[in-house]
């Protein structure tokens, strides 16, 4: 590892990705921590066994019988000891996962989240507009900057999965099921997003681009589709019209 010229993060850590996002932060220092606590206890029991297998072995102790009694302190320390691992990873878990998920009303804008098949729509709801893709023409996601976003999730035929990993956040789109979450992110640029779902035969084109800018080019962007005539929304169904905005199956209201 030392002459392979990877860095301590993807040595230790397993190269998780720099947060772009506040809620990354607290993902990241979770991840973090469980390393920091698995690598101790790795190399603890990896010693002992290595220890066990030398000092004990029939070469070096030929005329030793075979042992077939159980040592009952250690039986005792080897149950008691992992499940005292477990339920500190599952508290540490759980504090985080309860701080990530909540739904504060704070928030400065929201962005209704429509996965399809097999692309993304983005209702931009407190502006009344909307942009869509295709599998060939990937759409492209609009937050301003240090500026908690509410994202709700919906899904007009099968689960998909939302994910941008810079963000160190994902979760599931589910038909006739409303998810949804916060993010504030922390860093301007251009970052990919995708479906981390399985979801059918063109999963691996739904893709869809995320622009962090700041509010007045967020804002800009927000009156260029207006202008381009995406306003409205798009309905979280499909219906069998023809002629409207975006693929067949949904319309504007």
């Amino acid at each position: 590892m030392a002459t392979s010229g990877c860095t301590a993060n993807e040595v230790f850590f397993f190269d998780m990705p720099e947060p772009a996002s506040q809620e990354g932060e607290i993902i990241k220092s979770l991840w973090d921590g469980a390393w920091i606590a698995a690598w101790p206890v790795g190399i603890l029991v990896w010693g002992l066994m290595i220890f066990a297998i030398i000092a004990y072995s029939r070469r070096r102790r030929p005329d030793m019988p075979e042992q077939t009694a159980y040592n009952l302190p250690i039986e005792v320390l080897y149950t008691i000891a992992p499940l005292i691992m477990i339920f500190g990873l599952f508290w540490f878990t759980a504090r985080d996962q309860a701080t990530v998920l909540s739904i504060e009303e704070d928030n400065t804008h929201t962005v209704n989240v429509v996965g399809f098949r097999w692309s993304w729509a983005f209702n931009y709801v407190d502006e009344d507009v909307y942009d869509i893709g295709t599998p060939d023409e990937f759409p492209t996601l609009w937050v301003p900057v240090d500026e908690k976003v509410r994202f709700e999730l919906t899904s007009p035929d099968v689960i998909h999965s939302f994910w941008v990993p810079q963000w160190l956040f994902k979760m599931d789109v589910i038909p006739g099921k409303l998810n949804q979450f916060e993010i504030t992110p922390t860093q301007t640029g251009e970052f990919a997003g995708k479906c981390a779902e399985l979801c059918g035969v063109d999963h691996s084109h739904m893709l869809f681009n995320v622009k962090v800018v700041p509010r007045a080019e967020y804002d800009a962007h927000m009156e260029e589709l207006r202008k381009a005539g995406f306003t409205g929304q798009l309905e979280t169904g499909r219906v069998n019209q023809s002629g409207v905005p975006g693929p067949e199956g949904f319309r504007t209201t």
